[in-house]
């Protein structure tokens, strides 16, 4: 199985507000799954890391060895990074799950990109709004 490309956003109305999150997981050009899930009150950052979380969960259950992680979040990847310290507490909560989650993986990379390229996600959070 080669690398899981995994695209993920948070949406917001209000900070905090009624939150949704978007995840579009590719192997190569091909959309192989989707989440587009609302999550009720919560914060934009909270959003975020969510729907990474829940990302990272359904690679892992498709069987993907690899990831490589693209998320317009700077705050987020710059935090799993290691550049950045976890300070929020409810994000501290998600930032554990996510590193006990990572360690099933053989490589996991984290990317920043544009917004303009992370429509897909953006969608996705924006639909279960």
């Amino acid at each position: 199985m080669s690398i899981a490309v995994i695209y993920t956003d948070g949406a917001c109305r209000g900070n905090p507000g009624e939150s949704s999150i978007g995840v579009s997981i590719l192997e190569g050009d091909q959309e192989v799954a989707t989440i587009s899930e609302a999550i009720g009150l919560a914060t934009n950052n909270v959003a975020e890391y969510t729907a990474l979380l829940e990302g990272l969960k359904k690679v892992k259950e498709l069987g993907y060895r690899k990831v490589a992680v693209n998320a317009d979040s700077e705050l987020m990847i710059k935090q799993l990074k290691r550049e950045y310290k976890v300070k929020n507490p409810d994000l501290k909560v998600i930032f554990l799950k996510l590193q006990d989650l990572i360690k099933h993986f053989d490589s996991v990379s984290f990317t920043h990109v544009r917004r303009e390229f992370n429509t897909r996600a953006d969608e996705l959070a924006n639909l279960a709004l």
